[in-house]
């Protein structure tokens, strides 16, 4: 069988909003060493690939986007042992450029993927899985009883987290820009949403902890609820940021962590909780188990051909999106 020489791809030369993103066929190198050639089924449509579009995360350019992505494999280069061709796997992680037809990553990047779950709930399912696996289970190890606070809670993450923590026997306290994202997020777990647009959640959250605070709060909005969510914490309480939604916080003066009761702040990525191989295999076993089981069911609440990535970032930076969305080679 012959390989492909091109494929379609997004690729943006310069930074700015949705309209830099362009449908190009651009050159596709035969695998390497280590590598394995990838036919893309579904591809995850993640916040972070707008940070790297407008220039908040910069990135060489011209460049391509998108880690995440459900996948047939057609080829392998030597010494790969791990996968064959036509094995169904899974990506998070690795080089840009899942949003393509085809493309060629390092093999001991892909994960074999379950035959249970389809192609468009992994690809819904594994980056923002994978983000809750590590925030929940690693950078705040979160247990039975315990309350937090999530922001943005019916999101992609969010919808997300909601149930494992729900799972984990958590109560959840979460942000949300509307009543219907309200009603979404207790649907999927949320004990108590509120309407950050129309409420004061740092009020809401000491009346609802009877005024001690949260031990921990999961932030992936940034500058416009960072400092308060610091006041939403228990004295020792974190603050786990990983996200800039509404851009990134303003600087401070370290001491302001201790006068607000000895907190901890930590600026976690996924790239540095799955960077070993090992440690990625087991996070995405955590994954999958807890949507085996249905602790956490996952679907795309929105779809749009490849060609149109610049239709879904719209979507998802208007916040009118619930849940993932996907994009369809």
């Amino acid at each position: 069988m012959s390989l492909p020489t091109t494929t379609t791809a997004i690729r943006f030369a310069r930074t700015g909003g949705p309209e830099v993103l362009e449908c190009l066929e651009i050159p596709l190198a035969a695998p390497r060493p280590g590598e394995a050639l990838l036919r893309n089924t579904a591809i995850g449509v993640n916040f972070i690939e707008v940070y790297h579009r407008s220039g908040t995360y910069p990135v060489p350019l011209p460049a391509l986007l998108g880690n995440e992505a459900a996948s047939v494999v057609e080829a392998v280069g030597e010494g790969v042992r791990d996968v064959k061709p036509g094995d169904r796997v899974v990506t998070c992680s690795g080089p840009r450029g899942a949003y393509a037809r085809f493309r060629v990553v390092p093999a001991d990047r892909l994960v074999p993927l379950p035959r249970e779950i389809d192609d468009e709930t992994a690809a819904a399912a594994m980056l923002k899985g994978m983000t809750v696996e590590y925030l929940i289970r690693r950078s705040f190890p979160v247990r039975r009883g315990q309350t937090v606070l999530l922001h943005a809670a019916a999101g992609g993450v969010g919808l997300i987290a909601c149930q494992w923590l729900k799972a984990l026997g958590a109560t959840v306290i979460g942000t949300v820009g509307s009543e219907e994202k309200a009603a979404l997020a207790r649907a999927h777990g949320c004990n108590h949403a509120i309407v950050y647009s129309r409420d004061d959640f740092v009020g809401a959250v000491r009346e609802l902890t009877g005024g001690a605070g949260v031990p921990v709060v999961f932030d992936s909005v940034g500058r416009s609820t960072f400092l308060r969510s610091l006041d939403c914490l228990t004295p020792r309480g974190t603050l786990v940021l990983f996200g800039n939604a509404s851009g990134k916080p303003e600087p401070f003066d370290p001491m302001l962590l201790s006068s607000k009761g000895s907190l901890f702040l930590t600026r976690p990525s996924l790239h540095d909780y799955v960077h070993d191989r090992t440690e990625m295999l087991a996070a995405a076993a955590a994954l999958f188990d807890v949507l085996r089981t249905g602790a956490v069911k996952v679907r795309p609440s929105r779809s749009f051909p490849l060609a149109r990535a610049a239709d879904a970032h719209r979507a998802i930076e208007s916040r009118a999106t619930t849940g993932s969305t996907i994009l369809i080679p």
